[in-house]
């Protein structure tokens, strides 16, 4: 995986992250880190899909940390 397809994997995984915490706590990292509100309100549907992003964020570090070799 070249450097460039890392950079872009990390910034998916550092959102999906992001959405986890708006999931679970409804609570965006990135607003209180840059400016912003840092509280949301959503409903119940959408924090479900805010978490299911955020654990697949967590699925894909194996992709950045891993083994990228491709076997024949």
């Amino acid at each position: 995986m070249n450097g460039l397809s890392r950079l872009a994997l990390l910034l998916v995984i550092i959102g999906a992250l992001n959405w986890l915490l708006v999931g679970l706590f409804q609570w965006d990292l990135v607003a209180a880190l840059l400016g912003g509100e840092s509280m949301r309100t959503a409903s119940m549907l959408s924090r479900i899909v805010y978490t299911l992003v955020g654990v697949s964020g967590i699925y894909s570090l194996r992709f950045l940390f891993g083994d990228n070799r491709v076997s024949n």
